[in-house]
């Protein structure tokens, strides 16, 4: 049963049941690795154990709370939120040239306040929309849509399956044994109409139950740490506790940060606007600012890192055929949950890397190609091949640089090649401008453009 001419089962306004909703809301949670960054922050900054649970548990809260206010109260698009990569390097830098642990953590999260009541107002201004709109026509955004998915492959690969912790072998052999599960799951949905709701929509929650179940006959399962987590806590270490510092360096550094997050973040919406073929509004757009603000808000109340939207979720709804946003309400509430019941976090963090790597591989794999799908319907000429090629190129150029010569560069500098889907972003918009032409109908979205091609292309099929 396909609902409309982008094949989702569910569109964002459809009702799906309670318990479905539920169901699925927590295979979005299971496909985002959310709890990689708070980990690697708190790796750097050589927090306990209590404090790392602390900051872990903060970070499902601003999850959250992140995405249950952008999906159902201000992008209302369903739209899921997470800790970024991009601050890693900021957090822990800040921390340590502001006293570590005497103060360090007080002016990290003094700086995310300051950026993110400036998000929240460049979205109350409407500046974020015009400029939106006049830098980021359909080829742009389907440009940035590939790179998203572009940029993340390779984290999925290398760092959740060939370079994971633990036997190589074993790590291709549970990834490969997730790809396998997912691609007969997704097959016997798109082939077995009368199957197609049970496979296609829960191919993934199969795929990680599968992939578990394997890691731990390979001994690869850590039920220690389940076992030894508390059935119930509070995060214990939230801006009540560290206090807030205002340092104007740091909140400079984190101003630099934002335009970042806010770069990527706009290319996720792109790409989850391509996928349930609807037009951003105006509003939307900067309604969407002020959620993002909002999300990193309350992620700095709660002492945790920045929010942004996750673009894996474009790829999941890809898969299961589902973009209702009650769905991601009810992420948005299993985040909340995870951030108190600590058993039920630990188990999460348990599963095995190769499981999520072959999940997220796949994943990215379709967001690549949801990009690719908008630019096939625009009227391409040379210089259209040139604002598609070299962001791609500068893409995989930002990942295989030596890291040691992004460690050579200025601090600003190392923090834009720290995020691959920026580089791409800023390469398109320039390039674009100095390039491509103008004609009218390039103001139109990505998502309006794949949405109205393929009217035509059902109508004109319809009269032959």
């Amino acid at each position: 049963m396909k609902r409309n001419n982008n094949g989702l089962l569910y569109g964002p306004e459809d009702k799906v049941s309670y318990f479905q909703s539920g169901l699925l809301g927590l295979q979005h949670v299971l496909a985002m690795d959310v709890y990689v960054p708070p980990l690697i922050i708190a790796g750097l900054l050589s927090m306990s154990v209590v404090q790392k649970t602390g900051f872990l548990q903060a970070a499902f809260l601003a999850c959250g709370i992140g995405t249950i206010l952008q999906t159902k109260f201000f992008m209302k698009l369903p739209v899921s939120q997470g800790p970024s990569f991009v601050p890693i390097g900021a957090v822990a830098g800040v921390y340590l040239t502001n006293g570590g642990a005497n103060g360090g953590m007080a002016t990290v999260l003094g700086s995310l306040l300051i950026g993110a009541v400036l998000l929240i107002l460049l979205g109350i201004s409407g500046i974020y929309q015009k400029i939106i709109n006049t830098l980021v026509p359909a080829l742009v955004g389907g440009t940035i849509i590939t790179c998203v998915g572009l940029s993340l492959l390779p984290s999925a690969l290398n760092d959740n399956i060939f370079k994971a912790s633990g036997n190589a072998a074993q790590n291709i052999e549970i990834a490969a044994i997730i790809g396998a599960v997912m691609l007969i799951a997704i097959t016997i949905g798109l082939r077995v109409p009368q199957l197609q709701r049970l496979f296609r929509v829960s191919s993934i929650i199969i795929a990680l139950i599968v992939g578990t179940i394997a890691a731990s006959f390979m001994g690869r399962f850590d039920w220690s740490a389940v076992n030894n987590a508390p059935w119930f806590s509070l995060p214990g270490f939230t801006a009540f506790h560290y206090g807030f510092h205002f340092s104007l360096p740091a909140i400079l550094t984190f101003i630099v940060i934002y335009m970042v997050l806010t770069t990527e973040t706009t290319g996720t919406w792109f790409a989850m606007s391509a996928v349930v073929g609807e037009k951003i509004s105006k509003k939307q757009w900067n309604r969407g600012i002020i959620g993002e603000g909002l999300s990193c808000l309350f992620a700095a109340i709660l002492g945790t890192t920045p929010m942004t939207g996750y673009s894996t979720n474009a790829g999941v709804i890809s898969i299961t055929g589902v973009a209702s946003r009650r769905v991601f309400v009810s992420a948005g509430i299993w985040f909340m949950v995870l951030g108190f019941f600590g058993k039920l976090s630990a188990f999460l963090s348990a599963v095995p890397a190769p499981v999520i790597g072959g999940i997220f591989s796949i994943i990215c794999v379709i967001i690549m190609l949801n990009g690719l799908n908008v630019i096939r319907y625009l009227d391409t000429n040379e210089s259209s091949i040139y604002i598609l090629g070299i962001p791609i190129v500068l893409t995989m150029a930002v990942i295989l640089v030596p890291s040691h010569l992004v460690a050579s560069t200025p601090q600003i500098i190392q923090y834009l090649l720290g995020s691959p889907i920026t580089i791409a972003a800023i390469s398109a918009i320039i390039l674009n401008l100095v390039m491509g032409e103008r004609p009218e109908k390039s103001s139109s979205s990505a998502a309006e453009t794949v949405t109205t091609k393929k009217q035509a292309s059902k109508l004109a099929e319809s009269k032959s």
